[in-house]
């Protein structure tokens, strides 16, 4: 029996929960998928048949599959638990580039990228999809992609004249509230660049991610609002982009150590 829960779902990307509790060491009837995908265990193993290759995936070992090819499982250990990770053509191609075989399915999982999984994970339950999710997601992708294709991939630096514009561009982007700021994947598309490299930019440019950086923008703003007497949290954080009040709360106590409750009182005109 297979079970499945949605953690985090953009028309770029759909990151799933798994459960199979199958236990049987014959090969399944083939499966084909039209997406490409990434697979990793937290839980469990099993074992996988495609493009003529049998894998034994478990925790160490993840795999990535892609359109149009026939599968086979068997469950000679019992059940497991995995993270399905579902991508476009397009986002794929943004970080493989136009590779259209594979040198490998198989991607060893080290301590480095279980860690990656697992904030993976942890930042599903922040509601910061677009950004912060969105960020984990592309390192995680850029370690895996790495493992089975070879040749270029648009992931490298940009060059150091062009990247301090890329960056300004973005930071004009998101401080001028353009819609296409609201995601890190649109933005990027935006202004023409892969979003790891965007991503990667905005580390090596300012010190910061750029999920840091529009959290920075938005607090500010919260910040603005408070000191002029906002009453409504649920009003600011739909304002600012939030998902809800308790979202707004929680990345404000991240960043100010406060929540906005305390900083209004914080912030508000003393009488003399």
């Amino acid at each position: 029996m297979l079970t499945s829960t949605a953690l985090a779902t953009r028309p770029d990307f759909s990151i799933t929960a798994v459960t199979c509790q199958d236990d049987h060491t014959r090969w399944s009837e083939a499966e084909v998928r039209d997406d490409y995908r990434v697979v990793l265990v937290r839980r469990g193993r099993f074992r996988r048949r495609a493009a003529g290759t049998h894998a034994d995936i478990d925790p160490t070992m993840a795999y990535v599959g892609v359109p149009g090819e026939e599968e086979h499982f068997a469950h000679p250990a019992g059940g497991d638990d995995c993270t399905s990770i579902s991508l476009t053509p397009a986002l794929w191609q943004d970080m493989a580039g136009d590779a259209t075989r594979l040198a490998t399915q198989s991607v060893y999982v080290d301590a480095r990228l279980d860690l990656t999984h697992r904030r993976l994970l942890a930042t599903a339950r922040t509601e910061d999809i677009d950004y912060a999710l969105t960020e984990e997601l592309l390192n995680l992708l850029a370690t895996a992609v790495g493992q089975v294709v070879s040749g270029p991939r648009p992931l490298g630096a940009q060059a150091p004249r062009t990247e301090a514009a890329l960056v300004a561009a973005a930071r004009q982007a998101i401080n001028d509230g353009h819609p296409a700021s609201e995601g890190l994947l649109p933005l990027a598309e935006l202004l023409g660049v892969s979003p790891y490299r965007l991503s990667r930019s905005f580390t090596r440019e300012l010190g910061v991610s750029v999920t840091r950086y529009r959290n920075r923008i938005r607090i500010g703003r919260a910040l603005d609002r408070l000191e002029e007497g906002e009453t409504s949290l649920g009003v600011l954080a739909a304002d600012l982009g939030f998902a809800d009040q308790a979202h707004l709360s929680r990345t404000m106590r991240q960043y100010l150590g406060r929540t906005p409750t305390a900083l209004r009182r914080l912030l508000a005109p003393r009488t003399p």
